[in-house]
């Protein structure tokens, strides 16, 4: 049976707004991010999901817990959709990759198998539900680009506490373009 993933961006945060490089810092969400989670709970109100998940990261945390106020299903973080690790450019300003992305940050593969992990989780573990999952802006592409076969370059880039909705149905079969363009940060 199908799984309806509705993949969501957390709100923004102080570091987005400033354009830093978060990886896998907590993040600080807001006035508007925060007020971006709460239209999207309402948004989503009427929605029944079945499973919460969400990264183990704190703006993703954040935005998860404004949204479940409308559900009240127990929120499962998760460091599987965390966003990309910077490696030495975490905490730098975005234009610091603009020369190239050093070693230490986390790989474009590292990235696709990590989505690759987290979507036949869902199928293993979800199937028939409906499942909500706030993630990050690069690694929400990631996911995306995994499940439509794509590059990151070929997804559009997903604002602050955007939704996308992806019907999964077993067997997944994985075969995209992994490369490091379109690989930098929302």
């Amino acid at each position: 049976m199908a799984i309806t993933l509705h993949l969501v961006r957390h709100g923004e945060t102080q570091e987005n707004a400033e354009h830093i490089l978060q990886g896998h810092l907590p993040g600080h969400l807001t006035p508007q991010g925060i007020d971006q989670a709460g239209r999207l709970r309402d948004k989503l109100r009427s929605t029944a999901f079945d499973v919460m998940l969400c990264s183990d990261l704190q703006r993703c945390i954040d935005t998860a817990s404004i949204i479940n106020e409308a559900h009240r299903l127990p929120l499962q973080p998760l460091a599987l959709l965390r966003e990309r690790d910077w490696g030495i450019h975490t905490g730098c300003n975005i234009r610091s990759v603009a020369q190239g992305i050093d070693p230490s940050a986390e790989s474009v593969d590292a990235m696709f198998a990590r989505a690759e992990r987290f979507l036949q989780m869902l199928v293993e573990k979800y199937e028939g539900k409906t499942v909500l999952a706030v993630s990050h802006g690069l690694f929400g592409r990631v996911i995306q680009g995994a499940f439509y076969g794509k590059s990151i370059r070929d997804i559009p880039r997903m604002e602050n506490a955007e939704v996308r909705t992806l019907i999964i149905v077993p067997p997944l079969h994985f075969r995209y373009i992994r490369e490091e363009s379109g690989a930098t940060a929302d």
